[in-house]
C-alpha cells in the first residue's frame, strides 16, 4: 500500500510540474502573438495540473477565453 500512495503523489507532482511549465510557454507564446489570454500560476492552477494533468491546462485556457467573449 505505501508504495502505490508514493507512485500516486510522484504522478501528481510529475504532473503538477509539467502544468506548471505548459502554463508558462503557452502565457509566454500567446503574449508574444498578441492575445491577451493569461493563466495565473498559483495554488488553484497547480492543483488543477497535478489532479487532471494536461487537460487541466486545457480547461483553463478554455475558462479563460470563455471570460473574454
Amino acid at each position: 500500500m505505501p508504495e502505490k500512495s508514493s507512485h500516486l503523489f510522484t504522478n501528481f507532482i510529475v504532473r503538477a510540474i509539467v502544468g506548471m511549465a505548459l502554463i508558462f510557454f503557452i502565457n509566454e507564446f500567446l503574449g508574444n502573438q498578441g492575445i491577451d489570454v493569461r493563466v495565473g500560476m498559483n495554488l488553484w492552477t497547480v492543483l488543477t495540473s497535478g489532479i487532471l494533468g494536461t487537460p487541466g491546462v486545457a480547461l483553463l485556457y478554455g475558462i479563460s477565453f470563455y471570460g473574454i467573449m
